[in-house]
């Protein structure tokens, strides 16, 4: 019998932001960092990753010229990025002794029934045979998130399907700030919510991401979708060095919904 049902499973968000430390450039360091603290949580925790980043993978290789639509532009260069994005995960862990595969899902994938089952049935070989799923839209056919999300609303709902223990969204702040505080340039974080109607008057969406499409109302849309399915979910600093461990210990401002 796998012993994986006894560890808790973890849903970790990474935006594009994160990924690249607030660069032009994707930070090999940055998913270095994720790998070393999954690997060392890896006794009493499972990870399954959702990731933004292809399309700024993407932008180091190629500048793509068309008189096509912009989201089609788009839709291409996350084409061409999506491979470049996974072999750098997969290269990274596995000098950290850890197994990394692909799984691309669109949003068609959550309303049949039948494809919904399939993507757990599928997630659970992957984690119980020691491979950490990183999964990410399935930008060629679909637009809805890189329109407006940046793949917080598809980890949401990736982690309510799957009935996950904790769903962490790594972003650019300390979790969500009170509107004053962020108002007055001294942020103060939220530390724990238990009224998204006051949560929504608190957020402030000028902290969007340089490369990504989610700012902080795209996360509360999916702390509603994580909070409906009784899903505790972390907004935590992805820029840190140790940001899982640093919030595990609570020994860093994070923002917590449980």
């Amino acid at each position: 019998m796998s012993t994986s049902k006894t560890k808790k499973r973890v849903l970790l968000k990474i935006g594009s932001n994160t990924l690249t430390k607030e660069s032009d450039q994707l930070s090999r360091g940055k998913i270095e960092d994720i790998g070393r603290q999954i690997a060392a949580l890896s006794d009493d925790y499972e990870f399954i990753i959702v990731s933004s980043g292809a399309k700024v993978v993407a932008k180091q290789f190629v500048q793509l010229e068309s008189d096509h639509a912009e989201i089609n532009v788009k839709q291409a260069l996350t084409s061409i990025g999506q491979p470049h994005l996974i072999r750098i995960f997969q290269e990274s862990f596995r000098e950290l002794g850890l197994l990394a595969s692909q799984c691309l899902l669109s949003y068609s994938d959550f309303e049949k029934e039948m494809s919904r089952e399939n993507i757990k049935n599928v997630v659970d070989i992957l984690v119980s045979n020691g491979y950490i799923p990183i999964i990410n839209e399935n930008d060629t056919v679909s637009t809805e998130e890189i329109q407006f999300g940046d793949n917080d609303r598809l980890a949401a709902m990736t982690a309510a399907l799957l009935g996950v223990d904790l769903l962490v969204i790594a972003t650019n702040t300390n979790g969500i700030y009170t509107k004053e505080s962020f108002v007055n340039d001294d942020p103060e974080t939220i530390e724990e919510v238990d009224n998204f109607k006051d949560l929504k008057k608190e957020v402030v969406d000028e902290d969007k991401s340089t490369h990504g499409t989610g700012g902080m109302s795209s996360k509360v849309m999916a702390l509603e979708i994580a909070n409906k399915a009784s899903i505790e979910t972390w907004i935590v600093n992805g820029l840190e060095d140790n940001f899982i461990l640093n919030t595990i210990n609570e020994n860093t401002a994070f923002t917590k919904i449980s």
